[in-house]
């Protein structure tokens, strides 16, 4: 079963995020040069929301707010889901799928170390689901 700090192994830990004053534009320009949904908030070292892709079509668009002129705190998620990266990727997963989330920092002894996404868990499930296929077939055709 992988863990949460396996697959932060493969993916690497890097942490992107923004600080609750930057402007969604600014959090929105980050997201695009990155290639990622959801961008951590943070002030200093504290956890403090997430802002997702999906945070700006809700609470920007539909409610016909300004992107260069609204702050990353006004439409922040600031209740969190967090793992430790002693869970397993089906923990994960099911925590996610149970919650509607898609991203979750990874924090250890209150010290963010990464984020994984759904499409990191669906990775990791598959490897390890491929890694016992071949495993049964080298079995069965001994």
């Amino acid at each position: 079963m992988k863990l949460v700090s396996d697959i932060l192994n493969v993916k690497g830990s890097e942490v992107w995020s923004v600080k609750p004053t930057d402007t969604i534009f600014d959090s929105l320009r980050l997201m695009a040069d990155k290639g990622v949904g959801a961008l951590l908030v943070m002030d200093g070292d504290k956890l403090v929301g997430i802002v997702t892709e999906r945070d700006y079509a809700r609470k920007v668009i539909l409610e016909g707010k300004s992107s260069k002129s609204s702050t990353v705190a006004e439409i922040m998620t600031t209740r969190v889901l967090c793992v430790s990266p002693d869970r397993t990727a089906d923990e994960c997963m099911a925590l996610m799928t149970e919650r509607r989330s898609r991203h979750l920092p990874v924090v250890d002894h209150k010290k963010v170390v990464g984020v994984i996404s759904i499409g990191d868990l669906v990775k990791a499930v598959i490897s390890e689901q491929q890694v016992l296929i071949d495993q049964l077939q080298h079995y069965i055709t001994g």
